[in-house]
């Protein structure tokens, strides 16, 4: 009985959104008359990060603080449509929505402004800082918040802006089969590590590491907290995850989540990431869909792991203890055949 250590590695391209047609994102923007902007939206925010990216997008866009845009993510009933968060296309297409309406919300806001500073609206810029100023005469600037709050009560304007993001549907070409089935794709690939006991069949994974291409990060901090989380979900699914250990039997499924299992702070590997940024064409500042590749590349990976340590080929999930042992035994049988057969070849 031994514990062997193996290498495996598995790579993944990953689109962004489907060929559905008809899929759009929508957003609205308004400013309040303290100066902070609203970004309403139906897009879901599935602990992914999703609001915390929409609201940099609309900064960035409208140029200012980060701390003055609100994200008001209300219902479908109140709010206008979003097709789902579903595909990885949340960020792509809602923040594309998101850029639009920034975009018709500034041009507003420095119409009101241009009255304000007498100035054209082509003369004057954002500071990202809440300021509106004359390009070249930084004296004449006047506070975002100002602004808002005049265009309301002094002009009788409103500062808002509408943005809707849809990717038409590509027809498929019916003698090539030629089709633009997403609207970008990312790429990764992940190196694991592990250890695996013969006599006990457990698999230890001692260290997950991967390189990902995921377009231009929005937030660097939200990317690496998809990549722990997907390493951890890949290595959960590989190994632990099942709600019919026997399928089709249903023997011994678990009742509850004390009884089903995934791995625990103690069963964590080390996780390393090598993050690289190749902007993609028609992504909200080259942004790439992410989230949910990171559980993909792990899988196979653990797996290969596994065949290169013990020469034992797995193909059904999660690959528990008692697969592993079967899996040796089965290994060992052949070998003993193998064996034979040629002891016998030359007697």
């Amino acid at each position: 009985m031994a514990k062997l250590r193996g290498t495996g590695i598995a790579a993944v391209n990953y689109p962004t959104g489907m060929n559905l047609g008809g899929d759009p994102s929508q957003a609205l923007i308004h400013a309040t008359t303290s100066g902070s902007f609203v970004v309403s939206l139906s897009a879901t925010d599935l602990g992914q990060g999703l609001k915390t990216a929409m609201g940099q997008i609309a900064a960035e866009t409208l140029g200012v603080e980060y701390d003055q845009i609100v994200i008001d993510t209300a219902d479908t009933d109140t709010g206008p449509h979003d097709m789902g968060t579903f595909a990885s296309r949340a960020t792509h297409r809602v923040g594309n929505a998101v850029i639009a309406a920034a975009t018709e919300a500034r041009r507003a806001l420095l119409e009101v402004a241009a009255l304000e500073l007498d100035a054209a609206v082509d003369d004057l810029e954002l500071d990202g800082h809440g300021n509106v100023t004359v390009k070249g005469f930084p004296a004449r600037t006047a506070r975002v918040a100002d602004i808002a709050a005049n265009a309301q009560f002094k002009y009788g304007k409103m500062i808002a802006g509408r943005g809707i993001f849809m990717k038409p549907k590509s027809p498929v070409d019916p003698e090539t089969g030629a089709m633009d089935p997403d609207s970008t794709e990312a790429h990764a690939c992940t190196v694991v590590e592990v250890e695996v006991d013969t006599e006990t069949g457990e698999v230890a994974v001692l260290s997950i590491k991967s390189a990902y291409e995921v377009g231009r990060q929005v937030n660097p901090a939200l990317v690496r907290g998809q990549i722990v989380g997907g390493a951890w979900m890949g290595m959960s699914h590989t190994l632990y995850e099942t709600t019919q250990p026997y399928y089709p039997a249903t023997d011994h499924s678990p009742k509850d989540f004390s009884e089903y299992l995934m791995p625990g702070t103690l069963e964590m590997p080390q996780i390393d990431a090598v993050i690289l940024e190749v902007p993609s064409a028609n992504g909200p500042y080259g942004v790439k869909g992410v989230g949910e590749m990171t559980a993909n590349s792990p899988i196979p990976a653990i797996v290969n792991a596994i065949y290169h340590a013990t020469g034992v080929r797995i193909d059904e999930l999660p690959v528990t203890p008692e697969k592993v042992l079967r899996g040796l035994e089965a290994k060992q049988a052949r070998e003993l055949e193998a064996r034979r057969e040629t002891v016998a070849a030359r007697t």
